[in-house]
């Protein structure tokens, strides 16, 4: 970590109510080992997940369940976000901007976005940390939820990566976790025991809805995208801060990892999904700015 300003003071982590761009410009240069973010994908709409419980009710039961048997559906609540930027660019350039001067030399950027925004976001990425910084195009490929017939059924998100220097980044492939050959037979038993490296496209199912994962907020992200960006582009004892964090995929990983992390959101509900999911581990506080 060398002589690195310790921006979380001791603490293993903390969870922020609190304007992200505001939250940057506070933070000193090159205090941070990686940033992940996943910001809103600007789909002009209000996004809300609705939590459901279903109870046996013959009589007033609205759905038909298994053997003809009816249940009758009891809304437990629900969390949302408004999902609409005028102009997304000029929302996103000045935290790009912001999160380049905070990264550490040897720091990294994971950018979650999905087909709506990723070409423009690139050119931007390409003018804010310049064309030789850029690492990847990560295509997490998922096959879950709505379809249509009209189009090709959209099923991934691009999760573009960027590097402060090209000469000095943290990239420890060893540490992620190996995948299976999907032909074994080619490669031997020896390597086939092994599994191999993951490439640039990652199969891998979002969190069921009814898993032990869900914490009940929209958008949540499988901590095994997120346990695989900590390993890969976080040294041991490194920060990992997520500056959009909704319900604080990223502070898993990190905890399980051995990671510290710093969470900011503005939206109280994506804070209290956060406080309940990690506040009580030790070391982790939960500030208002």
């Amino acid at each position: 970590m060398g002589d690195a300003v310790d921006i979380l003071g001791g603490a293993v982590g903390r969870i922020a109510l609190a304007d992200n761009l505001s939250v940057l410009a506070s933070l000193p240069d090159d205090s941070i080992d990686l940033v992940y973010i996943d910001p809103p994908f600007n789909t002009g709409k209000r996004q809300m997940l609705r939590r459901l419980r279903t109870v046996r009710d013959e009589e007033a039961g609205d759905r038909t369940g298994f053997g003809g048997r009816r249940y009758r559906t009891i809304q437990l609540g629900s969390a949302s976000y408004a999902d609409i930027h005028d102009d997304y660019l000029d929302f996103l350039e000045p935290r790009l901007a912001e999160i380049r001067r905070v990264l550490r030399p040897s720091g990294s950027l994971y950018l979650h976005l999905d087909s709506r925004e990723v070409h423009y976001a690139k050119v931007l990425c390409d003018a804010v940390f310049g064309r030789e910084c850029f690492l990847n195009e990560i295509i997490w490929a998922y096959d879950y939820g709505a379809r249509t017939k009209r189009r090709w059924p959209a099923k991934h998100d691009d999760i573009l990566v960027y590097v402060k220097d090209p000469d000095r980044y943290w990239f420890d492939a060893e540490a992620v976790e190996r995948i299976p050959y999907m032909a074994p037979g080619l490669v031997g038993p020896e390597k086939a025991a092994r599994g191999k490296l993951p490439t640039d496209t990652w199969w891998q199912t979002i969190v069921p809805p009814g898993g032990k994962e869900r914490t009940g907020y929209p958008t949540q992200k499988p901590v095994a995208v997120l346990r695989r960006v900590v390993a890969a582009s976080c040294p041991a004892g490194g920060i990992v801060a997520d500056f959009f964090a909704g319900s604080g995929t990223t502070g898993a990983a990190a905890l399980e990892l051995g990671r510290r992390f710093l969470l900011v959101d503005s939206n109280p509900e994506a804070v209290a999904v956060m406080r309940r999911r990690l506040g009580g581990r030790p070391g982790v506080e939960v500030v208002e700015a």
